[in-house]
């Protein structure tokens, strides 16, 4: 997976406790339109959002986290690999995976960050694309 690219509002939502990674709900939306830095809720992107239908809904892929702790002053979540599979027709074009937050409702669905794919994709009928999180580094660090 690409680079983790966090959001400005990423920082404050921390500080106040906005999220609980090992208990709330996350997605991850697709887009074919870059994240700014200044994005901190779904609203702020939902209309560049990949439309619903052909094996994606709005609203985004459900993320299952497998584990969220810290070792050492460094905290690590980590993931489980998502994937799309493109059924009766295609998918795309998106190249962004945007990770939010569902269950917050103060703000409501606070973005996390983002994943540049590196070019636009668009998957006909049967293909598929893994959202690849890695075990190891997981998907966000902070220290």
């Amino acid at each position: 997976m690409a680079t983790f690219n966090k959001l400005d509002s990423f920082v404050e939502y921390l500080a106040e406790k906005v999220f609980d990674f090992q208990n709330d709900a996350l997605k991850i939306v697709l887009t074919n339109t870059a994240p700014i830095a200044t994005n901190g809720v779904y609203a702020d992107i939902s209309a560049t959002e990949l439309a619903n239908g052909h094996g994606y809904t709005t609203g985004g892929l459900d993320v299952t986290t497998t584990s969220s702790g810290q070792t050492s002053g460094t905290y690590k979540l980590v993931l489980a690999d998502v994937v799309l599979l493109a059924a009766g027709g295609s998918v795309g074009p998106f190249r962004y995976f945007v990770l939010v937050d569902t269950t917050p409702t103060s703000p409501l669905k606070p973005l996390v960050g983002w994943w540049d794919y590196g070019s636009s994709l668009t998957l006909a009928t049967g293909e598929s694309v893994t959202v690849d999180f890695s075990p190891v580094t997981g998907a966000i660090q902070i220290v």
